[in-house]
């Protein structure tokens, strides 16, 4: 997994073989980060501990425990965890994840 990060999907292609949709739990250790992505899929994060930075076509955002983002198909996102103690949040993705949708920068730092 990208950085250490724990990925447990309860629903979607790699799972159970769905299409429509993929629920996924996820853990992030402090100063993980993943490669910017334009993903062909909407993502729904929700957070439910710690914090999480999400560069969205550039823009920083934070999320934190409680909150909810929704980000759109073809938007370049990047998600991270800079700060010091890990997050877990649950990602709803629409339709399903899967690593070619995702359009990942494998490039990018």
């Amino acid at each position: 997994m990208p950085g250490n990060k724990l990925i447990e999907e309860y629903l979607g292609l790699a799972s159970t073989g769905h299409e429509a949709v993929s629920v996924a739990h996820m853990i992030a250790p402090p100063g993980w980060s993943e490669p910017p992505q334009t993903p062909r899929f909407a993502e729904i994060t929700i957070m439910v501990r710690g914090s999480m930075q999400i560069t969205l076509d550039g823009d920083v955002h934070l999320l934190h425990a409680g909150e909810v983002i929704h980000c759109k198909p073809g938007v370049t996102v990047q998600y991270s965890n800079p700060f010091d103690e890990e997050n877990e949040y649950w990602a709803v993705c629409l339709p399903a994840f899967s690593p070619d949708a995702a359009g990942r920068d494998e490039q990018a730092d």
